[in-house]
């Protein structure tokens, strides 16, 4: 009876120590591009060092992002499937 005691709690043991060992993932495995979502949005490995811009960096930034509107819209957008030929 003794042996069998013992017996289950090496297993219970060993398992209790897996388990911490492996952790299970959860039952929605992320995607890179969710996990690099997540990260940023969290600050986990934010800068501690403060990011600062010059006068001069903002200007070209903001002239980048007026010239983005200087493009026509296109009334419609060619669509091709993407195949393993083609790709």
């Amino acid at each position: 009876m003794i042996r069998y005691v013992m017996l289950l709690a090496c297993c219970v043991g060993s398992a209790t120590l897996m388990a911490e060992e492996y952790p299970r993932h959860a039952a929605t495995d992320e995607t890179a591009t969710e996990r690099l979502l997540r990260v940023q949005s969290s600050g986990e490995q934010a800068s501690k060092r403060l990011q600062v811009q010059t006068a001069r960096e903002r200007d070209q930034s903001m002239q980048r992002w007026l010239d983005t509107y200087k493009y026509e819209i296109p009334d419609f957008y060619r669509w091709t499937k993407m195949t393993e030929r083609n790709n």
